[in-house]
């Protein structure tokens, strides 16, 4: 993997991790006022980013090397939304966070 590669592979990540954030912000609010349409267009925007960046990965790594990295917006939205959205982050939580970055940490050794 190149460090490029790699950084496309965290741009995709965190794109993907802003969208969800975006997307929840804009369902809190009435689905016709100014701010569902600015957090939904720019949740879409975001997760239309992330799409075109993991279909150009896909050209380059087997699906089963990359997708697991995908496995750590599940850790990332976990926090992000402890502390942007404050939602409880429970020891079950936290513990299956901390399994799913071993479980990415050993694929990506291979």
């Amino acid at each position: 993997m190149t460090p490029f590669s790699a950084l496309l592979i965290f741009v995709a990540l965190v794109l993907f991790v802003v969208a969800q954030l975006f997307l929840k912000h804009a369902m809190e609010s009435d689905l016709r006022s100014p701010r569902f349409i600015r957090f939904f267009g720019a949740g879409l925007a975001t997760m239309t980013a992330s799409f075109f960046i993991t279909l150009g990965l896909l050209r380059d790594f087997d699906l089963s090397y990359l997708y697991p990295f995908q496995g750590l917006s599940v850790v990332m939205i976990s926090l992000l939304a402890a502390v942007i959205l404050r939602e409880k982050l429970t020891l079950r939580l936290f513990v299956g966070a901390l399994l799913i970055s071993a479980g990415v940490a050993l694929v990506s050794l291979s």
